[in-house]
């Protein structure tokens, strides 16, 4: 039985639903990185990173690498930067879109005072 589009696009976006994963992806948007480098910067239990991590590897987003004994990750490509850019586009206009509300409202509660 083939799985349809939009049930394999909503486990996608599920896998990413954690704030460690969407972390770890921002910081490789900036290039390949050692795993210290990133638990230093995430502040999270080696371990817990680690499983954030191999859900990530199984998922095909990141590729991780040994250079002696050091693993370095890295996105498995450029559409993965371009998702996370997409994604914080996204955000800017909903929250630009928020504080024109909130503006309005601000305006119609000191008219409301003035009344």
């Amino acid at each position: 039985m083939v799985v349809p589009l939009h049930q394999v696009k909503a486990e996608f976006f599920r896998m990413l639903g954690h704030p460690v994963r969407i972390r770890v992806l921002e910081l490789l948007v900036d290039g390949p990185t050692p795993v210290r480098d990133l638990l230093s910067k995430i502040e999270v239990e080696p371990p817990n990173l680690s499983q954030h991590l191999a859900v990530l590897r199984r998922s095909g987003l990141v590729t991780a690498t040994r250079e002696g004994p050091t693993v370095v990750y890295a996105l498995a490509g450029g559409d993965v930067a371009d998702l996370m850019g997409a994604a914080r586009r996204i955000l800017t206009e909903v929250a630009a879109g928020q504080v024109g509300l909130l503006e309005q409202l601000r305006e119609a509660e000191a008219e409301a005072g003035r009344s």
